[in-house]
Parts: structure tokens; C-alpha cells; sequence
């Protein structure tokens, strides 16, 4: 059976009409609304490679049913963080210190980065690291996106 779900993303109401209600968030973003900034890493909330945030809070669309979300809530992926002419401050970091390889895992970096900073202006190196724990990057970039991460907390 086929239902409409409306919602609001990176700032727009949509609808969308989808076959299962509990279809995770990350699919719908991706298939439905053509949304590539979250990806689809391992589809168990364990590498962040497909956050969001929800309401500002950093969330794994890949386990989030979109039944879960209200249509008072917002949705913002990569797409709606920044704009190529005014990048987010953290995007604007990443790549001022080159915090890039692969880029597979760089937007679900950049949005945990953009939540944990919200909350938290000053953070320490360990803090940081604490906070990009869970978001998995086989390059090895994590030094320059710590260093990326730091950067950007003297933007905002």
C-alpha cells in the first residue's frame, strides 16, 4: 500500500510516496529525493557515513525510519548545510586543511562535525576525536580532520 509522508528538507516541505513507512530516512533522501550528500556505508549505524541531522542533532539515516520523523521536524543533509558560494564553516575547513582522500566518508564527517560543534564552540583535540569516534575513515585522513574540525570551531 502506497502512503504519502510530508517532511521538511534542508528547509523545503516535500512529500514523498513511498510503499513502506519504516523505509529508512537514508533511502528516501537518496532514491525518492535525489539527495546523494548522505551515502550508504554499511546500513548499520556503525560508520556515520549516512548522517543527517534532525532537528540539529546528528542522526544515522540509515536506521531511522522515516515513520519516526515528524512533519514538524527538519531534515538537513550536506546538500542543505551550505552553498558552493557560502560553504558551512566546517565544510569551508575540510577544505582549507585538505581533510579529504577517498571522500567516501567526508559528509558524514562533515555533519557529525557541524552538530558536535553547535553544541560544543571550544572543543579540545580529544574531544573531537571522542566526538568522530563512531564515523569510520579507511584513508587515513583522521589527523586532518581533526585539524579540519579545529579549524572550523574558530569559524563558528
Amino acid at each position: 500500500m502506497t502512503v504519502s509522508k510530508s517532511l521538511t528538507v534542508n528547509g523545503k516541505k516535500v512529500s514523498v510516496r513511498i510503499d513502506d513507512p519504516d523505509m529508512p530516512l537514508l533511502y528516501v533522501l537518496r532514491d525518492n529525493l535525489a539527495l546523494h550528500g548522505p551515502r550508504f556505508g554499511c546500513g548499520l549505524s556503525q560508520c556515520g557515513a549516512c548522517t543527517v541531522h534532525i532537528d540539529g542533532a546528528a542522526v544515522r539515516s540509515c536506521v531511522t525510519p522515516l515513520s519516526s520523523i515528524t512533519d514538524k521536524q527538519k531534515v538537513v543533509t550536506l546538500e542543505g548545510l551550505g552553498t558552493p558560494q557560502k560553504p558551512h564553516p566546517v565544510q569551508r575547513a575540510f577544505i582549507e586543511e585538505q581533510a579529504v582522500q577517498c571522500g567516501y566518508c567526508i559528509n558524514g564527517m562533515i555533519m557529525e562535525s557541524a552538530a558536535f560543534l553547535a553544541k560544543n564552540k571550544k572543543p579540545t583535540e580529544e574531544q573531537i576525536k571522542e566526538a568522530l569516534g563512531n564515523n569510520l575513515c579507511r584513508c587515513g585522513t583522521h589527523s586532518r580532520i581533526v585539524k579540519a574540525v579545529k579549524r572550523a570551531s574558530s569559524y563558528v
